[in-house]
């Protein structure tokens, strides 16, 4: 992934108003990202944890999605799996949900994916980051691969948010 500039996460956002993108925390720490290990970008709004945010790359351009995630329940110390890269994990995946784009949006309309509560897709994929033991299953799929069905599911995923 390109780095981004704040301005440019604050554009990309595609499923909420201006106002909203202009008020959401954005991370500290754009400089100091792996951009080379990211597929999007991800993280949770530190005032408001039931809140995340994530950009990504589609056709060139930056698009940004608003989330909320469910609430804490007793469900969520099974083990799960990641919808978008795959990972299993005790207790670390969440149901994220994001309002429709446009008009369906304002409605209440939402679509929701099940994905890592941590938003580090893209670092459990590389295996830069590890979600313990059975987190990842054996494929044989290259490393390339895998990082292209991540990016391929959070497309789908936008997809549907946009459409």
């Amino acid at each position: 992934m390109k780095p981004l500039t704040e301005q440019e996460i604050r554009t990309a956002f595609v499923n909420c108003t201006k106002g909203e993108a202009k008020r959401l925390s954005v991370p500290r720490d754009l400089a100091e990202q792996c951009w080379d290990d990211l597929d999007f970008l991800g993280w949770r709004d530190p005032r408001a944890p039931d809140r995340a945010h994530l950009v990504t790359e589609l056709d060139g351009r930056p698009v940004g999605v608003q989330l909320r995630s469910s609430g804490v329940g007793s469900w969520q110390m099974r083990r799960s799996m990641c919808s978008v890269c795959v990972t299993t994990h005790t207790g670390g995946v969440s149901l994220m949900v994001a309002p429709r784009s446009g008009k369906a949006g304002q409605q209440g309309n939402s679509v929701g994916i099940y994905m890592c509560s941590d938003l580090a897709c893209s670092l459990y994929v590389r295996g830069k980051k590890d979600a313990g033991i059975g987190a990842r299953l054996h494929e044989s799929l290259t490393l390339e691969e895998k990082a292209q069905r991540t990016v391929a599911n959070l497309a789908a995923f936008i997809a549907k948010v946009t459409a």
